[in-house]
């Protein structure tokens, strides 16, 4: 599904050394000035929906320590700490966080397609999603989750610094017009946040969730969408082309393709829908026109839910 873009005039030619360095200074420059912001409004977001919330940590069996309680009926005699109940008239347990459901895996889709606006006033797609991916990152961080990036770049850990890490890497673009889900190093019985437009090919996403399925992992699918691609808003003659550059479709009445590709449109969210049920996964949408603090809202209680 390719979305439509104004063409651009083509650049100035040179020596083929000079426009490669100048391209890399480019990206890198881009790259890091979208990283402050980000951060930044990921945290300012994740603010505003944890007011009133509560922490996301729980006991059971693992390593860390949590929290002293006081002993309560069934009990075992050896869960007290006696070292803690020594300093007063109770008897206190030692509980440890339960570290199975603690682990939580993100995927950000950073192909060419989601960097897709229909208008100035729109974020958008990758930069959206990136939001909602960072801002549920430093919720589950802040609830003492270990958070990290599907595919092994990033292993999931906790911490601050670990905000920074994954700010980093979701500040980086990827090439082509599709990424396909990253669906390696997922820890078993883990929990994943996908966040894509899901308009590419459906099978590597059909394997991620198979893959996923056979770890005992259950996740969010967070669909991001422009507002015009839920409406189709074009008529007359309309040039259509991939954000990379790599598909290209020029017609004379793009109106009359509007039933067709609402169609079309529907039948990837049933058949995403279908895929969720059979995985054991929630799926939302999200416009990039709506606001973004009911979408985090969501994905923070959606999270909760897949963890159970």
């Amino acid at each position: 599904m390719t979305q439509p873009r104004a063409l651009q005039p083509a650049r100035p030619t040179g020596s083929a050394l000079q426009p490669a360095a100048a391209d890399l200074r480019h990206r890198a420059e881009s790259a890091a000035s979208r990283f402050p912001p980000l951060l930044v409004q990921a945290q300012q977001l994740a603010g505003s929906v944890l007011i009133g919330e509560h922490g996301r940590r729980r006991a059971g069996l693992g390593d860390d320590f949590w929290q002293y309680r006081p002993v309560q009926a069934g009990d075992s005699r050896r869960m007290i700490d006696h070292r803690r109940s020594a300093k007063g008239d109770q008897q206190f347990v030692r509980e440890r966080e339960w570290q199975i459901a603690q682990t939580v895996h993100l995927w950000v889709d950073q192909g060419a397609s989601m960097r897709f606006a229909s208008g100035s006033a729109l974020p958008q797609k990758t930069d959206r999603a990136r939001l909602l991916g960072l801002a549920t990152s430093v919720m589950m961080l802040r609830g003492g989750e270990r958070v990290g990036l599907t595919g092994g770049h990033l292993p999931p850990r906790r911490g601050n610094a670990q905000i920074l890490r994954l700010a980093e890497y979701l500040s980086r673009d990827d090439a082509t017009d599709y990424a396909p889900p990253e669906d390696r190093a997922m820890q078993p019985n883990a929990r994943v946040l996908f966040l894509s437009d899901f308009l590419g090919p459906f099978a590597p996403l059909e394997q991620a969730l198979a893959k996923a399925a056979d770890r005992g992992v259950h996740g969010v699918l967070m669909q991001v969408l422009d507002p015009a691609e839920e409406e189709f808003p074009f008529d007359g003659r309309t040039i259509f082309e991939s954000i990379g550059g790599g598909l290209r479709h020029e017609t004379l009445k793009a109106g009359a393709l509007r039933q067709r590709y609402l169609d079309r449109l529907a039948e990837r969210r049933d058949a995403l829908e279908h895929l969720c049920r059979v995985a054991g996964w929630r799926l939302g949408t999200h416009h990039t026109g709506d606001s973004a603090q009911a979408a985090l809202m969501w994905l923070y209680h959606a999270m909760e839910r897949s963890g159970t």
